[in-house]
């Protein structure tokens, strides 16, 4: 795909545009030899960049009010899956773009973009994506996410890049540093290959939705068979649960067949719910079979253990390395107790999101011998 148009001004975007040409060409490259799925022609570098900077400039406007968010596709029209086709292709300019943006900001919804007589136009609306296929969300002004979808397996799109006004950062793929990462970070890094929604499905949807709701939360989430976490709690809890609230498991672990609309509809509402109880002083206590304990529980020492005083830090992100550091350098009064929880709770993990975007997973590595916090908001924008 080629693209004759002057350079745009956003110089990032040109940064971020040629980095992510190369990331989709090597992807294409690789999954032509493994996928039975055909890969989407990769868009040229000037292309993405003309697409970011329309994104950029759209992020910054408002319709009626509205801030616009919006996905465009780099897709031509041969490659997609039943589409939504515009009489008239619509010009990529930042007042076009916002102008849709009410029609077609939902989630799974994609304003798909391809090049016709050397210049961009948006000819259509889709909602299935090819693989090598590149995305970019309007996620809020002047911040952007290059998506994909990783694998024909896949049906999720994962993060490639985040554009934050002149800063960059590239999505490095690999679970750093060891092996014994949460299946969590796994999934939202985009290397598992299970289809279908299963449990670490779910805690990706409650990761997306506690730092949606903006006011910070801490999520333990707990062994089903076993009680030893009631050592690292203080009691009583002022919001305990009994018996347990077991409608986003019940959900969850339901078969192919029993899931339809309202199943979806459903289990995003038992998801908002109780990503929302995070929101509360204290943490959100949940078992490993999504079954609600408790909510607003404070986290103590567990007797005879010892104060957390090191945890390593990663964020999946290029060019960048593991540093090991007290936890109150991580965040505030929420980092330090999850760390202290997963510490002393060694089966257990812990999800924290701070109020400012910031989202934190905390897990007991066994390689390393100590908690492990995994920086991850750049994979939940």
């Amino acid at each position: 795909m080629s693209l004759a148009m002057s350079a745009p001004a956003h110089s990032p975007g040109r940064v971020a545009a040629e980095r992510v040409h190369q990331y989709f060409s090597r992807q294409r490259e690789r999954l032509r030899a493994t996928s039975r799925e055909t890969p989407a022609w990769v868009a040229s570098a000037e292309a993405i960049e003309a697409v970011i900077d329309a994104g950029f400039r759209a992020s910054l406007r408002r319709e009626e009010g509205h801030l616009p968010r919006l996905s465009l596709a780099i897709l031509a029209p041969p490659e997609a899956r039943q589409p939504l086709v515009f009489e008239e292709a619509l010009p990529l300019t930042p007042a076009s773009l916002a102008r849709v943006s009410p029609a077609l900001g939902r989630s799974g919804l994609h304003l798909a973009v391809w090049n016709f007589r050397d210049e961009l136009y948006a000819w259509g609306a889709v909602r299935s994506i090819p693989i090598t296929s590149c995305v970019i969300a309007i996620a809020s002004p002047g911040l952007l996410v290059i998506k994909h979808r990783p694998s024909e397996q896949s049906p999720k799109l994962v993060n490639v890049a985040i554009l934050d006004g002149d800063q960059i950062k590239i999505v490095d793929p690999r679970p750093w540093p060891t092996a014994d990462s949460p299946p969590l970070v796994s999934s939202l890094l985009g290397l598992d290959s299970t289809p279908g929604l299963d449990s670490v499905d779910v805690l990706v949807e409650l990761t997306v939705s506690m730092r949606a709701h903006g006011r910070g939360g801490a999520l333990l989430v707990v062994p089903s068979d076993s009680e030893r976490w009631r050592e690292s709690i203080v009691h009583p809890m002022p919001y305990a649960v009994r018996p347990g609230f077991s409608k986003l498991g019940d959900l969850a672990h339901r078969s192919g067949e029993q899931r339809g609309r309202q199943w979806e509809a459903d289990l995003s509402d038992a998801v908002d719910m109780i990503a929302g109880l995070t929101a509360a002083d204290g943490a959100t206590l949940m078992t490993d079979r999504h079954e609600l304990i408790a909510f607003g529980a404070k986290i103590a020492r567990r007797d005879g253990h010892l104060q957390v005083e090191q945890v390593t830090v990663t964020e999946p992100i290029q060019d960048t390395m593991p540093v090991i550091v007290h936890p109150t350098q991580i965040g505030g009064t929420r980092h330090l107790s999850a760390a202290q929880f997963v510490h002393d709770q060694r089966n257990a993990m812990a999800l924290v999101a701070s109020q400012d975007g910031r989202f934190t997973v905390f897990a007991w590595s066994r390689s390393e011998q100590m908690v492990h916090a995994h920086r991850v908001e750049a994979l939940v924008l």
